[in-house]
């Protein structure tokens, strides 16, 4: 919270130095400026007793009753710090942050049909403030009503990306909103293939993927010619190692829908990893041809082209899918290895060490990202004050 604050000071105080300068007494724009750099250096109090003085001196200084509200804030003197927002924008109705901080303070006292009242206006004023539109969405999950609270933190994730606490928010929206469609669900129709199939698309979100199987299996007998159902239950018995079955699986989705694009590639995936190159081959060049782009589909096809013994189109694939965007690490890792003995078998000696020196390069940071992320974990445990475990968790990332 502190943070924020301090940023919202920083915009302002490059609002205020010209302001000062040109509107106020030389002594109080120097009383400003040390109050100013008091709340840089978390001296709430001094500052507080500095920008007091501020506005008695001068009650018409916008800013400084802005910069009193937020220490106000940070001292956790909500009301004083609404009074001092308050007193600000009726000054300076337009003053940046003003309305938003009010809104943070109206929320901190569960006033939240003021503090929403308070944030939109910032965010009305403000369109691209992806805080405002945040803190919009935190009241509007105060206020149990997550619909609305998507619609903000979807505003704010589109302007500001990267902002953990926004991404925060928003996946905890959206999870309420998903509990509840799926609750309601359940009371609609408790026997319904669609509830079988949300409880196994959770097992296998949580690698629970022989749960995952029995739910598909449910969800089958209720509906057995529903499509996709046949190529997620192929995709689970895949997780487990159950090639047979998964392959049983995907064949039963393309008889199903032989539109089936992902049916059809990961089919042809499989055929390829039990040796059968040239069907597979033609499945995963058929899905691509309806849907190019698909993933590791440069890597697989050169897994099949080294087994028909087509070198040279092997290495074209495999150099391809060392660079191909959004790819998993250990497939682009395993890329380099599979292009170092294409290369050896090229008789290219020069491009085998290269490519085997990168595919060793890879696997030892896999290998010290694995350890980080295991000392992270212990340390975690330990200032949780629970023994540490010799194991990170299931997805240290």
């Amino acid at each position: 919270m502190l943070a924020l604050l301090l940023w919202a000071l920083v915009c302002t105080s490059v609002l205020c130095t010209s302001n000062v300068s040109s509107a106020q007494t030389p002594a109080i724009a120097n009383d400003f400026r040390q109050a100013s750099e008091a709340m840089r250096a978390g001296n709430l109090d001094e500052a507080g007793e500095r920008f007091a003085a501020i506005v008695k001196q001068a009650p018409g200084f916008a800013e400084a009753h802005f910069n009193l509200g937020l220490v106000r804030s940070e001292q956790g003197k909500y009301d004083e710090a609404i009074a001092s927002f308050s007193k600000a924008l009726t000054l300076k109705p337009r003053l940046r942050g003003a309305n938003l901080f009010e809104g943070i303070a109206e929320f901190r006292l569960n006033h939240l049909d003021r503090a929403v009242t308070a944030i939109k206006k910032e965010a009305t004023n403000n369109p691209s403030d992806a805080n405002a539109w945040m803190w919009l969405g935190v009241v509007r999950l105060a206020q149990e009503r997550p619909e609305e609270a998507i619609d903000a933190l979807d505003k704010a994730a589109k302007l500001a990306p990267d902002n953990v606490d926004i991404l925060y928010h928003r996946g905890r929206a959206h999870l309420l909103v998903s509990k509840d469609s799926y609750g309601k669900m359940f009371q609609k129709d408790p026997g319904s293939w669609r509830v079988h199939q949300v409880i196994a698309q959770a097992n296998s979100e949580a690698d629970r993927h022989t749960d995952a199987v029995n739910e598909y299996q449910e969800a089958i007998k209720l509906a057995p010619t529903q499509p996709g159902l046949h190529e997620e239950l192929g995709s689970e018995y895949r997780s487990l190692g159950k090639v047979e079955e998964a392959e049983q699986s995907f064949r039963c989705e393309l008889e199903i829908d032989p539109n089936d694009i992902l049916a059809r590639y990961k089919l042809g995936v499989l055929l390829v990893e039990k040796g059968d190159a040239a069907n597979g081959k033609e499945l995963i060049e058929a899905a691509l041809r309806d849907r190019p782009g698909l993933i590791h589909s440069d890597y697989n096809l050169g897994r099949a082209e080294m087994l028909l013994g087509d070198d040279a189109s092997a290495a074209q694939h495999f150099e391809r899918a060392t660079v191909a965007p959004g790819s998993d690490p250990e497939v682009v890792q395993q890329a380099w290895y599979q292009l170092g003995t294409v290369y050896r078998r090229q008789h290219k000696m020069p491009e085998a060490q290269k490519a085997m020196a990168m595919f060793q390069k890879l696997k030892d940071q896999q290998a010290e990202n694995s350890q980080k992320a295991l000392r992270r974990y212990q340390a975690q445990q330990e200032a949780a004050g629970t023994a540490p475990s010799t194991s990170p968790p299931a997805d240290p990332q």
